[in-house]
């Protein structure tokens, strides 16, 4: 079996494929649980799974899907919840060598039908209460292997049942070996209405994301708190981690603020990694200040900008380090702001961090010095394998330095001051994050201009108290229509994936465009950052 390779990109981010990785995840693992036997690794709705049985029921699932036939980077489908199960299926599908792919409950039928079938998943593994997501694409799923299709906590013809499964696979480590190239993990960027775009995550990429979590406190003996969706790589960066360092992950099924306070006074929770609009939700619980949060060592947050009065409340009111951390899915460069030791450079994302180098570039793709406003690109250790099968929209964002050197363009606006502190400004292709997910308002468009009363439309995202940002839809009707706007939005909604929803319609009788057509949604956005101060 060899390693398979999407794109010519990363080349010089990894070590050469055929390489094998000694201190590969699964190993690391492995090693944990022989140190640590009885101590918990997974805590979940008061249940406790100590090391020796996670790394048993892991090895279980790894096995079995050798057992199945699957072969180095082949796709393993996930679309459940965040359980133990879930997440030992997850790590089961790396040991064996393939490659996990966890699919978003909040895409729509047909979405996911795409996703499945875009990621040539082989073996697909379903919650219950996900099956009318999928059920009606299942006829279409022809690269699934026989057998390949395995319920969680289900009865149904064609189903094998994971419990039954996994009592009939072996428990010894398959032990392989793996490559920096081989693929970990194939993440959907977003569920869009067109074709899905999954980034491929390596061995090398993510063992370089455990080295760097490591350095920052990531140890055995930590408890995390997992309290984003295990499709998100927001989660995956700050369990991955925890796991290989031999902690111990305390999952949320789903995020409630005030569960979330229970949590952490009760299990003397370390460590947390969480969106914005978590942080601004639990310290607006009203008890917030009733909780013993001492335990905390460290909270990391990223995938959208946090604003700075928000670090302000949480450096006054909540124990432990604040470190942002921004980055992409992708990869490329990041950059971490320590809140607690730079607290007069709250409104920025930090400073490149160690082992990346970021900058800013203008239009021609020239290196802008500090203060000006350009394009952010990085490089580092932590690149993507590229886009599944779509090496064009991978070669798309790559900018090569005067030595030949590639980098990631984010589609993000920012500028350095002059102590090297990235600062934000603005997203060059519109994209909306919403509740620490992307949302991308060329697809909102794309639905909306299906109507038959819609002769444009521009969507923004706008400055919201409970998502971070929401999905305001500016719409222009056909002369004649008199549709409402409530009526408009939820057709739309209908349509959409659930992280996708139109948050606000209205309509305008026309909208700016500039000189060559392009409509000027800085102009349509200003008011609304004005109005939220």
């Amino acid at each position: 079996m060899t390693a398979t390779r999407t794109t010519t990109a990363d080349r010089q981010f990894i070590s050469p494929p055929g390489e094998t990785l000694e201190h590969n995840v699964p190993r690391m693992m492995a090693e944990a649980a022989r140190r640590l036997g009885p101590a918990p690794a997974i805590v979940f709705e008061g249940a406790e799974t100590s090391w020796r049985d996670f790394d048993e029921r892991v090895s279980r699932v790894a096995n079995g899907l050798i057992a199945l036939g699957l072969e180095r980077n082949d796709k393993v489908a996930i679309l459940a919840g965040s359980t133990p199960e879930a997440v030992t299926t997850y790590f089961g599908a790396v040991r064996a060598g393939a490659c996990a792919v966890p699919l978003s409950a909040m895409a729509t039928p047909e979405q996911l039908a795409r996703m499945i079938d875009d990621c040539d998943a082989r073996v697909l593994f379903l919650s219950a209460g996900m099956r009318p997501l999928v059920e009606a694409a299942l006829a279409g799923f022809g690269k699934i292997r026989p057998g390949g299709l395995i319920a969680y906590d289900f009865e149904a013809a064609g189903w094998t049942g994971f419990e039954a499964w996994l009592a009939a696979q072996e428990t010894g480590d398959p032990d392989l070996d793996h490559r920096p190239g081989d693929d970990f993990n194939l993440i959907y960027s977003s569920g869009t209405t067109g074709v899905p775009k999954g980034i491929v995550q390596n061995h090398g990429m993510r063992n370089f994301h455990v080295q760097r979590m490591t350095k920052a406190g990531i140890a055995a003996g930590n408890v995390t708190l997992v309290s984003t969706p295990l499709y998100s790589n927001t989660t995956l960066v700050a369990m991955i981690p925890a796991l290989a360092q031999g902690g111990t992950v305390v999952l949320m099924r789903k995020f409630n603020a005030h569960e979330f306070l229970v949590l952490a006074e009760k299990h003397r929770v370390s460590h947390a990694m969480l969106v914005p609009v978590q942080y601004q939700r639990i310290l607006a619980e009203p008890y917030f200040d009733r909780y013993d949060l001492s335990a905390f060592q460290l909270k990391l947050s990223t995938s959208a900008p946090l604003r700075a009065a928000v670090k302000r409340d949480i450096l006054d009111r909540w124990p432990g380090r604040l470190v942002e951390v921004y980055g992409l899915t992708e990869g490329g460069g990041s950059t971490v702001l320590d809140a607690s030791a730079f607290p007069d450079k709250l409104a920025s994302v930090g400073r490149p961090a160690e082992g990346a180098e970021i900058h800013v570039i203008d239009e021609a793709g020239n290196i802008l010095p500090a203060g000006e406003i350009g394009e952010v690109v990085g490089r580092s250790f932590g690149f993507m394998t590229g886009y599944y099968k779509r090496p064009d929209l991978t070669d798309a964002i790559v900018w090569r330095d005067a030595a030949g050197r590639p980098f990631l363009r984010t589609g993000d606006m920012g500028r350095f001051d002059e102590d090297g502190f990235l600062f934000l400004l603005d997203r060059i292709k519109d994209m909306i994050i919403s509740g620490g997910f992307n949302v991308y308002a060329a697809d909102l468009e794309s639905v909306l201009e299906q109507h038959d009363a819609v002769a444009d439309v521009a969507v923004i995202g706008i400055p919201d108290e409970r998502w971070g940002e929401t999905p305001l839809a500016l719409v222009v009707r056909k002369p004649g229509s008199t549709i409402g706007a409530e009526e408009l939005r939820a057709w739309a909604n209908e349509r959409l994936g659930k992280a996708q929803r139109v948050g606000r319609l209205e309509f305008r009788d026309d909208l700016p465009r500039s000189t060559i057509g392009k409509i000027l949604k800085r102009e349509l956005r200003q008011q609304y950052l004005a109005a939220a101060g």
